[in-house]
């Protein structure tokens, strides 16, 4: 689901990607650093703008910035899981833990 106004960012500090829709928190993705490559632990998206597409965009960002780094990453949240599982084109930048199948 597009959503114009919606802008995802990487909080350092916070080890989080955030998402803010025209403005506001929205949602985050939190991650643990392990060494080149990023776990994904948990997402949440904030129950005012749940269903519009916020936690979907936060695991893309993640698998698209992962990606353009050339590093992995590894799914332990569960609705990070899930969404892979309906975007096989990325199970390649998931680590083989990742619960996954790359091939047919």
């Amino acid at each position: 689901m597009a959503n114009p106004g919606l802008t995802i960012t990487d909080n350092l500090a916070a080890r989080r990607y955030e998402a803010h829709l025209d403005g506001e928190l929205a949602g985050f993705l939190e991650y643990r650093p392990a060494g080149t490559r990023r776990i994904l632990i948990h997402t949440e998206v904030l129950g005012v703008f749940a269903g519009r597409g916020v936690g979907a965009a936060l695991a893309r960002h993640a698998f698209d910035s992962a990606r353009a780094a050339g590093t992995r990453v590894t799914v332990k949240c569960p609705f990070v899981r899930s969404w892979l599982g309906r975007h096989p084109e990325y199970a390649a930048v998931a680590t083989p833990d990742a619960g996954v199948r790359s091939d047919p």
